[in-house]
């Protein structure tokens, strides 16, 4: 109408969490399970940025299209080649674990993405992504990534014991789970110990490993490793429940954030998904890989795994149940409360 201010409406790339993954050889199913285990208890929109060899492309839209509706209009998902914007694309590829090094180059490719949540494969959210989003908010001006320490107690840590190169304070840095101001990033002079002077991240990447190619072991991890040494001020450390691996209870308990606030995201490297070493993790995974989207999530979730868990008693992982079933629980109960009061507002005029 004449007059009147016409309301502008903010991207729907600006509303989006965005969340990246890497996938390539056998890591399809991993990946979608990571993927809906993201869907299952987030409320807010999701933008899936999923970079992955060619043969996986046609698997990878056929699979989220057979989701129910009721989940597919929470995400929208964007699948891109492997591509490595500065060297040897070979050489980035063999780099550890295959693809690993495409987290690498996110600020580089994802050009128009303000901020962004990268996870390995075998990662699973136990609680809402909208919960580890908004720590972003509490990055100080000079902070442009956070990543949880590789360890908790620098004795039994592999940096702290074996690493030959630089990396990050007392334990390094384990990068499986990475928050990034991609903005921030891709305008900053990192200090490096190439040139005296500063180095952009895409400028920085290559001469890096070339210099250390020989001294790494872990690939891209301890480039990061390498990269926060030199830069500690523009990381924000965030705590052990947030990348949870089996490092923190197979040895013993050892992660104090997990005890008090329960487990919010779940890493299973060392390929514990997949093998009987912890079961309390494979658990886990297969639970929610069964779990019928529209289900009931405490009778087809919450109570399976309670059952699983016990006959995960006799591990150390196992005797810690309540660490991995707090934050479910807390979450599921947040999630029938807003069916609830949805429902009854729909219902019911006062």
């Amino acid at each position: 109408k004449p007059g009147e201010q016409k309301q502008l409406k903010e991207p729907s790339s600006l509303q989006c969490m965005h969340l990246a993954v890497v996938a390539c050889g056998d890591r399809l199913e991993e990946t979608l399970i990571m993927l809906k285990s993201a869907v299952l208890f987030s409320s807010r929109r999701l933008c899936f940025h999923i970079f992955a060899e060619d043969s996986l492309k046609p698997e990878f839209e056929k699979k989220l299209k057979e989701w129910p509706s009721s989940y597919t209009k929470k995400f929208e998902s964007n699948i891109y080649p492997i591509t490595f914007s500065v060297g040897n694309a070979q050489e980035w590829k063999k780099l550890f674990k295959p693809c690993a090094a495409q987290r690498l180059f996110l600020p580089v490719i994802l050009k128009d993405v303000d901020s962004l949540l990268y996870v390995d494969t075998d990662v699973l959210f136990l609680r809402p992504i909208e919960d580890i989003w908004h720590l972003l908010r509490e990055f100080n001006s000079s902070q442009l990534a956070a990543m949880a320490p590789e360890h908790e107690i620098p004795k039994i840590g592999w940096y702290s014991r074996f690493a030959r190169h630089p990396y990050y304070g007392s334990t390094g840095l384990n990068s499986g789970v990475m928050l990034m101001n991609l903005t921030r990033i891709r305008s900053t002079q990192f200090k490096n110990s190439l040139i005296p002077g500063g180095l952009s991240w895409e400028e920085m990447l290559y001469p890096l490993y070339q210099k250390y190619k020989n001294y790494i072991t872990w690939g891209d991890q301890d480039l990061l490793n390498i990269i926060f040494y030199f830069n500690p001020e523009c990381l924000y450390v965030f705590p052990c429940q947030w990348n949870y691996r089996p490092d923190h209870c197979m040895y013993g308990s050892n992660c104090r954030g997990a005890e008090e606030e329960g487990v919010s995201i779940l890493h299973g490297n060392r390929g514990v998904y997949h093998d009987d070493k912890q079961p309390t993790f494979k658990a886990l995974y297969e639970v929610i890989r069964d779990f019928p989207f529209e289900d009931n999530l405490f009778q087809s979730l919450y109570y399976p795994l309670q059952s699983r868990f016990l006959d995960t008693v006799h591990t150390l992982c196992g005797r810690i149940p309540q660490v991995f079933l707090k934050q479910i629980e807390k979450t599921m109960k947040k999630v029938y409360e807003n069916r609830v009061i949805v429902y009854l507002g729909a219902n019911h005029r006062y």
